[in-house]
């Protein structure tokens, strides 16, 4: 069953992505070659926890920290490690979410660190701009593949891939709502949007093959044939007036801005 969120309920979920916006861009000033994945880790908890909200993934389904950090082949759910460095020319996909008295935000991006190559830059460029078509869609009335189509269309339409193993979701009082959300598939079917519907958007995408595995840890989803990924995430309110990006400061995409800091 999909939740329909009240105003008061979606102003606690707009606390919550506010707080990740500010995460957001500490992290955009601050990731940098050296670091440890870790070091990230606990930076992000402290902030949390300063902003008077609490850690969304700590624990969740036993995961063990505070953010998903992915770097280059690592799609999502990478564990942070104080052995595993930030490097000159890695991206480092970063998938964060926190809670405001019971309710959840959840946002992801990409960053490169330094300089990257073209066909790198655009891989990051591509994903983000398939999360901003995506939502455009989430207005009363157009069906929930149409955001799935969104993201496919422009992806596949640079040469990229979609992966195909993980959703994005509805999310509210749980982190993870009914309905999924495939970056893949026709457009026209499925559940009509609503008002007060709230939707964690999430394309994942590939520079090869659509594939993954699972590490060893039971966590980290890598590319089956190692081929970079990335993944830009935004928690997104349907309105009356078109959509809210929750995970914003300014209700629009903050994904928006450069991706590479050189």
């Amino acid at each position: 069953m999909i939740v329909l969120k009240s105003a008061r309920e979606i102003a606690l979920m707009r606390r919550a992505g506010h707080i990740l916006a500010g995460v957001v861009e500490r992290l955009r000033a601050s990731v940098r070659p050296g670091m440890s994945t870790l070091d990230i880790d606990e930076d992000v908890e402290a902030y949390i926890h300063r902003e008077g909200a609490a850690p969304a993934f700590k624990g969740y389904r036993g995961f063990p920290a505070t953010v998903c950090v992915s770097i280059n082949e690592e799609v999502v759910h990478g564990i942070p490690s104080p052995r595993r460095k930030i490097h000159e020319g890695d991206i480092v996909g970063l998938d964060l979410g926190c809670i405001v008295e019971g309710y959840y935000a959840d946002c992801a991006f990409t960053l490169p660190v330094g300089p990257v190559p073209a066909n790198v830059q655009k891989l990051l460029d591509v994903t983000r701009e398939s999360l901003d078509r995506a939502i455009q869609e989430c207005r009363p009335e157009r069906r929930l593949s149409d955001v799935s189509h969104a993201v496919q269309s422009h992806v596949e339409a640079h040469g990229f891939s979609i992966v195909r193993a993980f959703v994005g979701h509805g999310i509210g009082r749980a982190l993870h709502e009914e309905p999924q959300i495939p970056n893949f598939g026709d457009p026209g079917r499925g559940p009509q949007l609503r008002a007060g519907m709230v939707l964690a958007i999430e394309p994942m995408v590939t520079m090869g093959s659509w594939e993954v595995r699972i590490l060893d840890d039971g966590w980290t989803a890598v590319t089956q044939d190692g081929s970079l990924a990335a993944h830009f995430e935004h928690t997104v309110a349907v309105t009356e007036n078109g959509p809210e990006v929750l995970t914003s400061r300014t209700g629009q995409s903050a994904l928006t801005a450069p991706a590479s800091r050189g």
